[in-house]
């Protein structure tokens, strides 16, 4: 991914509000099938880590992206921002197009 490409991805991200929430539990193979589902609908998703998680949003965005097979786009805070692009054909019209 180019850097013209995370900035326009990050600019999208802005706009979102977090979708998912990652607690005490940390990463559970509940949340990769849902982040897994989520990043097949949209392409882009944003998470939220709580106060009450253990571990460093760093350390949860690069896990997350390994078992999802995402990309992270950005950490800020306890905020993270993934993209993952969609090969289905019949989701063509939500697809994002990235700058070149």
């Amino acid at each position: 991914m180019t850097s013209k490409q995370r900035a326009y991805l990050k600019s999208l991200a802005m706009t979102m509000d977090p979708i998912f929430q990652v607690g005490k539990a940390s990463v559970t193979p509940e949340l990769i099938g849902a982040l897994e589902e989520a990043l097949a609908a949209r392409e882009l998703i944003k998470l939220s880590v709580l106060q009450n998680c253990a571990d460093e949003p760093r350390e949860i965005a690069e896990m997350i992206a390994d078992r999802t097979r995402s990309q992270v786009v950005q950490v800020i805070g306890k905020k993270i921002v993934l993209y993952r692009e969609n090969k289905d054909e019949k989701n063509e019209k939500k697809k994002i197009q990235l700058p070149m």
